[in-house]
């Protein structure tokens, strides 16, 4: 079904599929995103936030610098692979039996890249292999601050029936991201007079903000470890309207000079060995899910309000909570400290080394509602822009 005109049908571009982008498999995911190929866009991490606090810059006008992950850093994102790989996938199975629930066994997964790429692909995967059922999955950009990529919504209400699609991402920190798809669902009824239903599917929701969920507990998710390499090698999205024109999908970067140090396939092949083997609990845990107050409540916006303001930071876009987004703040941006919950550090073995490898304070906090917690200081990443320039 198609909701779209034929005119505005003969001016979108066309998805991306790997091999020619990204180390997917061609059936795994459509990218609805452009090849920004070789535009230099990579920052340093203290001048991206120097711009981004400033409000020079959104975020996602440049690209982080790809963190390169040392031999003991590998190490450990291969021991939570082995030692988190059953838990995500009975995960990944409980959120995709909701999901065909929800959409009458044939939903559109559109994953929100980059995070929620790989989780896509293993939710596909759960379906054609526990259920028979080959169902598509594209992945396309949200931008907080911008909302969702317009032209890749087009794309979908031309090529699919709006009701079907589910969004899908890998986890919720606070649940920013659930708003703003919300946000940008809301205003593209307006503007092109077209509904999306406004449910985000995710594998872990800690911060208590969807109804559509494999799990709320915090810990960790490997394809969070790393960057580009566990990502099918594509960059985080770019927003840039330099690069970004009219009718163009928003853009990303393939790093195909990383391909020795891939391992996209392997972290899937790793998950999807663990499908028959969990059959039986995804079921239990669906059964379970119905029973649950799946209603969001918002706790982890209000955690975050909490800790901003005892914090002194008094800005919740600089509190990043739950592994998932710690682990972001640690690899991208200019840290101040890591909060964690006494009682998780099993979970969390990445994050500290990272925060020591970074110099980062590490605080433990007992009770706190996740794992642990991002601190990123207003001003600092300015404080040590200006220090780096002088030096």
């Amino acid at each position: 079904m198609t909701h779209t005109s034929t005119s505005v049908a003969a001016t979108l571009p066309e998805p991306l599929v790997g091999p020619h982008f990204g180390s997917y498999a061609a059936d795994d995911v459509s990218w609805l995103l452009q090849d920004l190929g070789d535009v230099a866009i990579e920052a340093p991490a203290s001048e991206r936030e120097r711009a981004i606090q400033s409000g020079e810059a959104n975020y996602a006008e440049s690209l982080p610098v790809e963190y390169q992950p040392s031999p003991e850093y590998q190490a450990l994102y291969e021991e939570g692979l082995v030692h988190s790989g059953q838990r995500m996938a009975e995960a990944v199975g409980v959120v995709t039996e909701l999901v065909l629930a929800a959409r009458d066994q044939r939903p559109v997964l559109v994953s929100l890249a980059r995070a929620g790429t790989p989780v896509g692909i293993l939710m596909r995967r759960w379906a054609k292999r526990m259920r028979g059922l080959d169902i598509p999955h594209y992945t396309m950009s949200i931008v907080r601050g911008v909302g969702l990529d317009q032209t890749a919504l087009r794309y979908l209400a031309t090529h699919h029936d709006p009701a079907q699609v589910m969004f899908v991402d890998g986890w919720t920190g606070k649940g920013a991201i659930a708003r703003e798809l919300t946000a940008a669902l809301e205003l593209f009824a307006k503007t092109d007079g077209i509904s999306f239903p406004t449910d985000l599917a995710v594998l872990a929701d800690p911060g208590h903000s969807v109804s559509v969920f494999g799990t709320r507990e915090d810990y960790l998710i490997p394809s969070a470890c790393l960057n580009s390499t566990v990502s099918g090698l594509v960059s985080r999205t770019v927003y840039n309207r330099t690069l970004i024109g009219p009718n163009e999908f928003h853009g990303a970067k393939f790093y195909t000079n990383l391909r020795d140090s891939d391992v996209s396939r392997q972290f899937l092949d790793v998950i999807c060995g663990h499908f028959e083997e969990v059959a039986d609990a995804v079921a239990a845990g669906v059964l379970a899910n119905h029973e649950l107050e799946r209603t969001p409540t918002w706790i982890g916006w209000a955690a975050v309000e909490r800790i901003s303001v005892e914090y002194g930071i008094n800005d919740v876009n600089l509190v990043k909570p739950g592994v998932g987004e710690t682990t972001r703040v640690l690899l991208r941006r200019v840290p101040w400290k890591v909060l964690v919950r006494p009682d998780a550090k099993q979970d969390v073995a990445h994050v500290l080394l990272l925060a020591r490898q970074r110099g980062v304070d590490v605080e433990e906090v007992p009770g706190l509602p996740y794992s642990c917690v991002g601190l990123i200081h207003p001003g600092l990443g300015i404080a040590r822009a200006t220090a780096e320039a002088t030096s």
